[in-house]
This record gives C-alpha cells, sequence and structure tokens, in this order.
C-alpha cells in the first residue's frame, strides 16, 4: 500500500494542501474549494517530501516561476487526463475558453465534458484550470472560488507583461 503525504503552505490566495504519494505530487487544494481532498487516515505529515513543490509555487508566486516542472500523478479518468494534460499546454499569462479546449481535444461539442473534468482537477495552481475561461471572456466557475482565479490570471497577466 503506498503511504499518501500532506501539508500545508501559506500562499497569497490562502492555504495550500499539497499530498503526495512519496514520488509525485498527487492533489493541491486551496483551504476552501469545491471537491476538497480526503487525507486517508493513515496519511504523514512530511513537509520535506514537498521541498520541490514548496521551491517552485513560491517561485510562481513571487513571479520568478512561469512553468512547473513537477512530476504529477492524479488520479482521474481517461478523459479527465486527457483535458489536464491539455491545460499543461495553455501559455502562462493566457486564456482558453472550455470551446477551444474542447476543439483542441477533437471535439468541439465538448465543452460541457472539458468543464466538469476542468473543474475536476486535483492539482491546481500547477495544472492551471484557472487559465479557461467562458466563450464571452467571463470567469466562469473555478473550485477555489472567482476571487481567486481573479487573483490568479491577474498575477500571470502582471508577471508575463513585466510590470
Amino acid at each position: 500500500m503506498t503511504t499518501q503525504y500532506f501539508t500545508r503552505i501559506a500562499s497569497p490566495i490562502g492555504d495550500l494542501l499539497l499530498v503526495s504519494d512519496g514520488d509525485a505530487l498527487t492533489a493541491l487544494h486551496m483551504e476552501q474549494t469545491r471537491y476538497p481532498v480526503a487525507l486517508w487516515p493513515s496519511a504523514r505529515e512530511d513537509r520535506r517530501v514537498f521541498k520541490p513543490a514548496i521551491a517552485q509555487l513560491e517561485a510562481y508566486f513571487a513571479g520568478e516561476l512561469r512553468d512547473f516542472d513537477l512530476p504529477l500523478a492524479p488520479a482521474g479518468t481517461p478523459f479527465q487526463m486527457r483535458v489536464w494534460k491539455a491545460l499543461r499546454a495553455i501559455p502562462f499569462g493566457e486564456t482558453q475558453s472550455y470551446g477551444e479546449l474542447a476543439n483542441d481535444l477533437g471535439d468541439r461539442n465538448a465543452s460541457r465534458a472539458v468543464g466538469l473534468a476542468n473543474g475536476r482537477n486535483p492539482i491546481g495552481i500547477v495544472v492551471p484550470c484557472h487559465r479557461v475561461i467562458g466563450a464571452n471572456g467571463a470567469l466562469t466557475g473555478y473550485g477555489g472560488g472567482i476571487e481567486r482565479k481573479r487573483w490568479l490570471l491577474a498575477h500571470e497577466k502582471r508577471v508575463a507583461q513585466g510590470i
């Protein structure tokens, strides 16, 4: 049986819960989220497991990192995995609509399914589901709250523009 590790870190958008199997990041959740992670009763708090993730998150929030390079192991359906992989291809500081993402995945009519998969993303920020917006440019649903989505997009825009 795999061991589950976790730690919590402070960030400009509130506390973040990081979860790992010891080899890869399996979850990154904000303190208030639509689908909170359930830690196993045997989960062990061990900040050392997350040293690279913490360093990269700190650099991201400081405006010094645009692309994360961490081993990831999200659990999901094959379709969700395709969506989460596509999310990582959205460039830093840019956004894409659910319909555009569905089209990129080969089914322009799958925007609702893309939205559902996006909402189930277990590794927020690193897998940038916050970069997906409505077709009209609206900041539609975000598991961590619209205020956090707005902050993350504004942060990335400032960094991308060198402000």
